[in-house]
């Protein structure tokens, strides 16, 4: 079992973060528009959403609905700097590295394509 497949079981065990799954029309989304572009899209939110610490409106710059990766992000625990301290041990007074970046997206995807092969 992978860190990051470790990870989504203790993510599981949080009633909050274990009420986060994508319905039927954002997998007919994912699947419509193909895991590549998902991707893309995780890269680019991540980018101009948490990236920057002074540009961070931490706790309430991830939408709740609206996107497949804003699920994924919230079940995740990567919508916020905060819950990406907590739960990834990031800290959040710096600006996320490419390094960073890279393992909070493959996070996200890795529980996208879980819950569109369920």
């Amino acid at each position: 079992m992978s860190d990051i497949d470790r990870l989504l079981v203790r993510l599981s065990s949080s009633k909050f973060r274990n009420s986060f799954h994508l319905k039927d029309k954002d997998k007919l989304y994912v699947k419509e528009k193909g895991l590549d572009k998902i991707e893309e899209h995780a890269y680019d939110f991540v980018r101009k959403r948490l990236f920057d610490v002074n540009s961070v409106n931490d706790g309430k710059q991830t939408p709740f609905k609206g996107h497949p990766v804003f699920i994924a992000q919230h079940a995740t625990a990567t919508c916020c700097r905060g819950c990406i301290e907590k739960w990834h041990g990031i800290g959040k007074s710096n600006n996320l590295t490419d390094e960073e970046i890279d393992y909070i997206v493959k996070v996200i995807m890795t529980w996208i394509k879980k819950e569109i092969d369920k």
